[in-house]
């Protein structure tokens, strides 16, 4: 599982482990890893024109000494100070002792179109608010070389703990992070800018403390996790998934939701809605009824929601239900925040951005904007667990503790019922008996997975998606070799 700290937990881990260390140790551990990372990048370092722009803070420190790193393997080194008399005293020595020169800001702009590479140490990751006017200048002319760019920490103008992008920043083409992951490297839209992220690992991990600020599932976590079904196990003991979904308008979400649960590990499927000609017409496993929910028979787990047009009265009675609730689309819309609430039973909501802020009521640009504070206020007001989704999908618990981000979406998923496919898929996994949490976690990393592999570089529908889960399903299963 890959782990984010916030700032000030990172400072606090950074002060105690310097109490331990010889002065100045940690800053080389740092600067050693970052040349190492550049040198890779590029490919030699002898005979290379590198560019540092160098901040005031420890951010240009490091940066002044993996420049001197490269500039004694034969890298042709300029540090352009923006701040020079508060530049890093012994940064600055060991570049010059290295042969490395220093120019002003006014002088940037030349050596930054030469370079063959832009070493990105402008602002680190207490930097607030956007960048100085006076370096804009500078943030376009690397936009227009062609030198690769690489990033100290996080990229200067980004909000390294929220993730978001107030005004211009560097895009970086490679970010170099030092101790642990930041989560603005994990979401959009910062993530964006990091481009590739490289961990370097400078002894953080023994005074970091077990909490987190986000959490990134990876193919063991999830493999540990998927529900497998034991020698005594039968349709009904691996859980029984209710689907209240589809319209006359809208009969597709009813499949789609239905796909998707049929492949989330429970093991039945139970219909309700007026689209259950065509789900059993696809699906003939699905159990389908037109008496409502309350007369569809015992279930594990309800999703409603998907395609449900103005159907309130059918949302209204999943919700009274009490085993957990997966609400999504229009049931969105329809539910009842204080019914919500007073639930007892776990409730997962699954809002794309449009959604989020009209719950929310503020506008989508919002909430793509400022995506980690806007999924902990939605489950904050809710009382629920909120699976936000998008170009990054968060995962947020009622109770607060480690918002989780999904690592394996792709812009092939944004198409029409994709989000109905999610929608089953993590309520089948509820009615398989994850947590809410796990549950959408784990459902959005299959549905991202699944995506990938159907799209392979090319358009997917959503259907080709569900028939991917399978795929990969028995892909992150091949990591414990089950």
């Amino acid at each position: 599982m890959r782990t984010a700290y916030s700032v000030e937990t990172v400072r606090a881990a950074e002060r105690e482990l310097m109490a331990r260390l010889p002065e100045g140790a940690l800053m080389q551990r740092a600067a050693a890893g970052l040349a190492v990372a550049c040198g890779q990048l590029m490919g030699r370092v002898y005979g290379t024109r590198v560019v540092l722009l160098v901040g005031s803070g420890d951010n240009g420190g490091d940066a002044l000494y993996a420049g001197a790193r490269l500039a004694r393997r034969g890298a042709g080194v300029t540090a352009v100070l923006l701040v020079p008399e508060r530049a890093h005293a012994g940064g600055l020595a060991a570049l010059r002792r290295a042969g490395g020169t220093v120019v002003g800001a006014d002088t940037a702009e030349q050596v930054i179109h030469r370079a063959d590479l832009v070493l990105d140490g402008i602002v680190g990751i207490g930097g607030r608010g956007g960048l100085r006017d006076d370096v804009l200048p500078l943030v376009e002319a690397v936009r227009e070389s062609r030198a690769a760019v690489v990033a100290v920490d996080l990229p200067s103008g980004v909000d390294a703990d929220s993730g978001e992008v107030r005004g211009t920043a560097i895009r970086a083409d490679l970010t170099v992070t030092f101790g642990t992951h930041k989560p603005g490297l994990l979401i959009d839209p910062a993530r964006e800018y990091a481009g590739t992220v490289r961990l370097v690992d400078i002894g953080l991990g023994e005074v970091l403390p077990e909490r987190t600020e986000l959490e990134a599932l990876q193919h063991a976590d999830v493999a540990r996790l998927l529900p497998v079904p034991g020698g005594e196990s039968d349709k009904y003991r691996r859980g029984v998934v209710g689907i209240a979904a589809g319209s006359a308008r809208y009969p597709g979400a009813a499949v789609l939701a239905v796909a998707g649960a049929l492949r989330g590990g429970a093991g039945a499927v139970r219909y309700v809605g007026p689209a259950a000609d065509a789900v059993i017409a696809r699906f003939p496993e699905a159990l389908v009824s037109d008496q409502g929910p309350h007369k569809a028979g015992r279930v594990q787990a309800w999703v409603v929601g998907p395609g449900a047009g103005e159907d309130a009265a059918t949302v209204a009675e999943v919700l009274e239900a009490d085993v957990p609730v997966l609400i999504d689309a229009d049931g969105l819309r329809l539910a009842d925040r204080e019914t919500v609430r007073g639930r007892t039973a776990p409730t997962l909501m699954t809002p794309h951005a449009g959604e989020a802020a009209a719950l929310l009521g503020v506008t989508r640009a919002e909430v793509e904007g400022a995506r980690l504070s806007s999924v902990r206020e939605l489950a904050a007001r809710y009382g629920a667990t909120v699976l936000l989704k998008g170009s990054t999908t968060l995962v947020a618990g009622p109770a607060g503790g480690p918002v989780r981000v999904n690592p394996t979406g792709t812009g092939w998923l944004a198409t029409a019922g994709s989000g109905d496919v999610l929608s089953g898929l993590c309520g089948s996994l509820l009615a398989a008996g994850l947590s809410a949490v796990d549950a959408g976690s784990v459902g959005a990393y299959l549905h991202g997975l699944a995506g990938r592999l159907a799209a392979e570089g090319a358009p997917v529908g959503a259907q080709d998606v569900a028939e991917g889960v399978g795929k990969a399903w028995r892909d992150v299963r091949d990591v414990r070799g089950v």
